[in-house]
């Protein structure tokens, strides 16, 4: 039985050896992702949420342990029982985590506090302020440029391109730790450090996101339940149907509906949401090697997890293509930069309404991925590498400018659109596209791969053929233009998977979203529609 005076610690050092609590050893505790963690003077440490716990706990460091708590508590061994054994857990750790040194929901419980004075700032000095007007044509027109959505991770600016935090893309990937500074091979920014950024709109120290990698890793294998589920979809089932449904089937582990239905105070929701998107980014890699695997049996099949790599390392390896360190790498950055892009793209909005009926995050990220499987959304990278690779076949691997510049004309003057090119926001190049560009420049197997160079001359070319023809508000190349060339030429090129890469991307963005409408207590959205017989009416 655990001791009913315990003292609360906010930081340990200790070396990792997971333990797990039965519910006979902790009787009066519902645990809800908590890590115990053996040290050196025979004791046990727990960190994490814990869930309608009575421990009487130091309460002058901690006097509100009601419902979902974020605490760190130090239980001498003598008062566990003997029963306590080791976690039997591929992915336990061996790292050391140092007093100086947070943990996410740690960082992020002391920004909510924050955030929540910004928007009760907000809503008192700047309730009644106009945003602008609302034309027919933002109603007829997908209410594209309409001010509406409060969206936290990123802004999008036509000119400067996206922002995360204030920080470009460039500035990222100096700033944010990458592969390297945590012990694993490869020089760009880590998704994990992108998150950390997007959730908290701070910059993590190498440390700090190589807790939150093992974290993620920790939580990363697929229930059997799951893997059960996927392995019954038949082989033609498009992936992105068997990705988004794999995710609503999570839904059966939900913590935040688990909390929901336990009664869990509003202003305490963000948190069950915040483990349920943890454990989201976590197994979708897993969820889409099963599915490669099973669909194009490439891969091992059994989408083993190796503690010691990075989310991205094991994916890559699940996929098989763990020896290619070049794809693990542009895996890592694909990730990163095209995890949010806003609020307002069909993805992102999708998962921030369907979360606003208290959806949880597993269901609103499945509607999601279904409106990312749309062609004018999710599927335009393969449509760029198909249209690229037509016109490889047509030029050869050394087209002169002007043969690539005739079969541009030719696409336009047949009435098609070049794709890869234009964007509904941005009026300048798609910094995303120029990281990705960027990453093709350091490698030499990519340097010398025809279709990477080809892409990179049409994003050269492409542009004045399109101001020419005058009809493209924006002739530059979007992020699409370039992302699929490397997959391509690393040896991934199953077009239909390209989508699903993008969901396991998306959420990086997404999810933490719902964190903060869980966080700020964003109402459900519900705008008003109307009829065009009532237009003509009001407009009389």
């Amino acid at each position: 039985m655990i001791d009913a005076n315990i003292p609360v610690c906010q930081h340990w050092e200790t070396r990792d050896a997971e333990l797990a609590l039965s519910a006979a050893d902790a009787p009066s505790m519902t645990q809800n992702r908590t890590v115990a963690t053996e040290d050196e003077n025979d004791g046990v440490r727990i960190n994490g949420f814990i869930a309608r716990t009575s421990i009487k706990a130091n309460r002058a460091a901690s006097p509100n342990l009601t419902g979902y708590t974020m605490l760190s508590l130090y239980i001498p061994r003598a008062a566990l029982r003997s029963s306590v054994a080791p976690r039997q857990f591929a992915a336990a750790s061996t790292a050391v985590r140092y007093a100086s040194t947070k943990t996410l929901q740690q960082t992020l419980a002391e920004v909510v506090p924050e955030k929540r004075e910004q928007l009760a700032k907000l809503k008192a000095e700047h309730a009644e302020s106009n945003l602008g007007e609302v034309k027919v044509s933002h109603l007829l027109g997908g209410m594209r440029g309409l001010k509406i959505m409060l969206w936290e991770g990123s802004v999008l600016d036509a000119e400067k391109g996206i922002t995360f935090h204030g920080k470009s893309i460039p500035q990222c990937q100096k700033e944010l730790p990458n592969a390297d500074s945590i012990g694993n091979k490869g020089t760009e920014m880590l998704p994990e450090s992108m998150l950390w950024l997007i959730l908290t709109g701070k910059v993590p120290t190498p440390e700090e996101v190589k807790g939150l990698s093992q974290d993620l890793v920790s939580r990363a294998k697929l229930p059997e339940y799951l893997e059960k589920i996927i392995d019954s979809f038949p082989k033609t089932l498009h992936p992105m149907t068997q990705f988004s449904s794999a995710v609503a089937a999570l839904n059966h582990d939900s913590k935040f509906a688990d909390a929901y239905n336990r009664g869990v105070k509003k202003t305490e929701y963000w948190q069950p949401t915040l483990e349920d998107s943890l454990d989201l980014i976590a197994k979708l890699p897993s969820i889409a090697a099963r599915i490669y695997y099973n669909v194009y049996g490439k891969g091992d099949g059994k989408q083993a997890i190796d503690p010691s790599r990075d989310l991205i390392e094991n994916f890559s390896h699940q996929l098989g293509y763990g020896d290619k360190e070049g794809l693990t790498d542009y895996l890592r950055l694909y990730v990163a930069v095209h995890g949010d892009h806003e609020g307002g793209n069909v993805s992102a909005h999708t998962a921030h309404l369907v979360g606003s009926a208290l959806s949880d995050p597993y269901l609103a990220y499945a509607a999601a991925l279904n409106g990312l499987a749309g062609p004018l959304h999710g599927l335009a990278n393969q449509e760029v590498l198909n249209w690229s690779l037509e016109l490889q076949k047509h030029v050869g691997d050394n087209p002169s400018d002007q043969q690539i510049t005739d079969y541009l004309w030719s696409t336009l003057k047949s009435g098609r659109v070049v794709p890869g090119y234009g964007h509904a926001v941005l009026r300048q190049p798609d910094p995303r596209f120029t990281a990705l560009s960027g990453y093709c420049n350091t490698r030499p197997e990519l340097q010398a791969s025809p279709i990477v160079k080809l892409v990179q001359r049409l994003s050269q070319l492409a542009p004045v053929v399109l101001k020419e023809h005058g009809k493209t508000k924006n002739p530059y190349p979007n992020v699409d233009a370039g992302s699929g060339c490397v997959l391509y030429t690393y040896g991934l090129d199953e077009f239909k998977f390209y989508t699903v890469l993008f969901g396991v991307a998306r959420a990086y963005g997404a999810l933490p979203q719902l964190v903060y409408d869980r966080a700020l207590g964003l109402p459900i959205e519900r705008p008003k529609s109307m009829s065009m017989d009532a237009l003509f009416e009001l407009l009389k």
